[in-house]
């Protein structure tokens, strides 16, 4: 039910008949302040994502910024220009709009929202990401939302993933006394 809220208050996209919208969410056992540590970092993708070969920034890290991300061989891609259209660390938003590169996800946006919740017992997060594009011609919306969904999804689960190991050596870290 949490979900639903934040989608409601963070979530509103605006598009039209040839574009397709969707929400991916994840559940991750780590504290909200190890996976927000990852998905800030506008500059470094490739700490998560795994299609992320290399990023290299255009200017500082503000709103407006921009990145030139390489993907690795596998995917119709090799390069994406994505710029940096939100980042509040109070409410934990990034936001990011692609503005070039070699693949078909035009006119592509996303928010990506982290929210600290209770997972049995334990400090948790939910991770909220949706997104708009154009859908290519020769796709479906059905197809073109697919596409994207899985990729988030790839990406959120290797979020997980790495957030979770990082919480493990947090807990088993002995402290120096």
């Amino acid at each position: 039910m949490e979900a639903a809220k934040y989608i409601r208050r963070h979530h509103r996209h605006t598009y039209n008949p040839d574009q397709c919208a969707s929400v991916v969410v994840k559940h991750i056992k780590a504290p909200v302040d190890i996976v927000w540590s990852l998905v800030r970092r506008f500059d470094q993708p490739q700490k998560y994502k795994p299609f992320v070969s290399k990023c290299t920034m255009r200017g500082d890290l503000n709103i407006g910024s921009v990145r030139e991300v390489n993907v690795k061989s596998g995917l119709p891609a090799t390069t994406s220009t994505e710029r940096l259209e939100l980042l509040d660390d109070m409410e934990h938003i990034l936001g990011i709009k692609i503005v070039g590169g070699d693949h078909r996800l035009k006119n592509y946006s996303s928010i990506l929202t982290v929210h600290p919740e209770v997972a049995e017992g334990s400090s948790g997060t939910l991770v909220i990401e949706s997104f708009v594009v154009d859908i290519p011609d020769g796709n479906t919306k059905d197809d073109t939302c697919y596409f994207v969904k899985a990729l988030i999804s790839c990406n959120l689960k290797s979020l997980s993933d790495i957030s979770e190991r990082m919480a493990v050596q947090d807990q088993t870290a002995v402290p120096l006394t």
